[in-house]
Formats: C-alpha cells, structure tokens, sequence
C-alpha cells in the first residue's frame, strides 16, 4: 500500500514515527499519524487542520494530557510497528483513495482515515481543540473539490 502514498503522505508517517519516539512510545498510535499531519505542514491534511485553528503545540500539549509518556520506544533505526487503530487509519486512507478514484493516497486521505474512528486519540484529541469530526470532513472535502476538480 505504501507505493501509492504521495511523497507529502509517506513523510507524515516518518514524521508520526519521531513524534512516537519523543513521547517514548512503543508503537505509533493515531495521535502521532495526526501529529505527523500537521508536522508536514504543506498537504491538503496539514492546511485543513490549521484552517481549524488546530497547531502542533496544541495537539501535543493534548497527547501529553491523554497519552502517557513512554520509557523508552525501539532503538533508533528500528522500525516501529502501527497500533491496530493507526493500521486501520491507514486502510481507511486507501479506502478514501479508491472511493473517490484517486490513484495515491494524499494526506487528505490520511487526515479522512483518522477521522473515521470517533473514539480514537486522535480524534478525540480534534473534539477537545473544537474540531468536531463533520467539520474535518466537510473542511477536507472543500478542499479536495479545489485541488482535485470533477471533471
């Protein structure tokens, strides 16, 4: 799956997988994919965040809050392994994908993928910044429609 993700959507795992290892976490979960989103800062996913309000500060300050801080992740340069959910986030961003006939996954199917899930850390964390979940959606979908017209 991963040779359809766009170069923007294989960074927001690379940058996913160093927000785990700051938080010493073993694995990455959904709230390091939604950090790893604002992180790469130039997709669709990242400009639909920040048109919300949300910042990378923030959305920390809130993983702190409801994911503990880990001893200690694998050692640098082994790959980490995908919580269950984050895994289904990522299967859900290729649905994404196929529905509405793109070839790659962008970072608007990963930011779609997360959502997808209501009671995942992430998107709880997006309810507690005053993202509600349809707003993402409607938000992403707008933006979508500009970069990506109907023929």
């Amino acid at each position: 799956m991963y040779e359809k993700f766009t170069n923007r959507a294989r960074r927001v795992v690379v940058l996913a997988q160093e927000e785990a290892r700051m938080f010493g976490h073993p694995s990455i979960g959904t709230e390091h994919v939604l950090l790893g989103v604002l992180r790469e800062d130039e997709g669709i996913g990242a400009q639909v965040l920040k048109s919300l309000g949300l910042t990378l500060e923030d959305v920390r300050l809130r993983v702190k809050e409801i994911v503990r801080q880990g001893q200690a992740g694998p050692n640098p340069g082994e790959p980490m392994p995908f919580t269950p959910s984050a895994g289904e986030v990522l299967a859900s961003a290729n649905q994404e994908s196929l529905r509405r006939g793109h070839d790659r996954i962008g970072t608007e199917h990963i930011l779609l993928g997360l959502i997808r899930d209501g009671e995942s850390a992430a998107s709880r964390i997006l309810v507690t910044l005053g993202a509600g979940l349809d707003q993402v959606e409607r938000s992403t979908n707008a933006l979508v429609q500009r970069y990506y017209p109907a023929p």
